[in-house]
């Protein structure tokens, strides 16, 4: 197949998913276009709940294997558009869209590029693509369920907008919800143990706080009070403070470590992490995948944003086109020659990697 007649195929489909509704947990209907592609291109496929994956038609479990893996669930389009979020639109070089850059682009520039070497029988590695869903609620029926069902990964490129380039790590995520108690009493009278002036120290420490390691491609965790909530009415000191603590952890700690660290030293009265799973990850300089993009003069990066990636318990490379930094913007758009060169880009590292 002519690359330039897949480039097309893979853009007409980025407008099949853009006017098709695919918020998280509700993309039975993307994955059903997902599927048709892999009909129309004569490949088996799977399908387990709404994600959708194939094996190179050369698999063979002697060999390592490499997931190519992007989502295809949004979020819900903000108030702020002008656009109609789910009509795909060409204008001036762009393709506007709800999911056209975070990360319809990259879905199928995967999903082409797959197809690619999908008859390819002189490779070193397999080839899986999974196409998954509720990446943006980092749900349970994503990439994690599908773990367990697909054959075993060893390393994986996950696509998000980089711009092409190499997000060769990833910071990890932990939620945490703390509690600072007080006294309760009516504000007219004296109280001594008001647990929202004891929050002002409480937040001071948070602030201060710094971990020691600094990882060389994510710098330094992150830790940031997000949320405060206290009191009902004017009159009443409350009981408590709760708080909000939003933690992007570096690849020199685990989740864990942060979350025994916080429990032991935060002076507050409780603080309790909502999940741990959602940790670090990152790719060996040295690998096949990472060489061949420096080769091909993509550049390497650490990433502060969260994606598939934390699922995965391989080493990871988050790579795909698109910006960012336009992902869950208004007016969402990617541009056409963005998708265009991220499947030649996609098919020229494969081919020095696997090879």
């Amino acid at each position: 197949m002519e690359i330039k007649a897949l480039q097309q195929e893979a853009l007409q489909l980025l407008q099949n998913l853009i006017e098709t509704q695919s918020f998280s947990g509700e993309e039975d209907q993307t994955a059903q276009l997902l599927e048709q592609w892999f009909v129309q291109h004569k490949i088996p496929h799977q399908r387990h709940l709404n994600n959708v994956w194939a094996t190179n038609k050369a698999f063979d479990e002697a060999k390592p294997t490499l997931l190519l893996n992007s989502h295809h669930d949004t979020v819900k389009p903000n108030a702020a558009y002008t656009n109609d979020p789910f009509k795909a639109e060409f204008r001036d070089g762009k393709l506007f869209g709800l999911g056209s850059n975070d990360a319809g682009g990259c879905l199928v520039s995967l999903l082409a590029t797959f197809t690619w070497f999908y008859n390819r029988e002189d490779l070193n590695y397999n080839i899986i693509f999974a196409g998954t869903a509720e990446e943006e609620t980092n749900g349970k029926n994503g990439i994690a369920c599908m773990l367990p069902i697909m054959p075993k990964v060893d390393v994986a490129i996950v696509g998000e907008p980089t711009l092409m380039d190499l997000a060769v790590a990833e910071k990890g995520l932990v939620v945490f919800d703390a509690v600072v108690k007080g006294t309760p009493s009516h504000a007219a009278h004296p109280n001594n143990d008001n647990a929202i002036y004891k929050t002002a120290e409480v937040l001071k420490w948070f602030e201060a706080i710094k971990f020691p390691e600094v990882s060389k491609q994510l710098g330094e965790v992150k830790l940031t009070v997000t949320q405060i909530n206290a009191g009902t009415q004017h009159n009443v000191v409350p009981a408590k403070v709760d708080l909000v603590i939003d933690v992007r952890v570096n690849d020199c700690y685990s989740n864990q470590d942060i979350s025994n660290f916080l429990q032991e030293n935060a002076p507050v009265d409780s603080i309790e992490p909502r999940s741990l799973r959602l940790n670090s990850s990152n790719i060996p300089l040295d690998h096949d995948l990472v060489k061949a993009g420096l080769e091909l003069g993509m550049k390497t990066y650490g990433s502060p944003t969260l994606s598939d990636q934390a699922m995965l318990k391989c080493s990871s490379l988050k790579l795909g086109p698109g910006d960012s930094t336009r992902s869950h913007s208004a007016d969402e758009f990617i541009y056409v020659n963005e998708v265009e060169e991220g499947i030649e880009k996609y098919i020229a590292l494969l081919e020095k990697a696997l090879r």
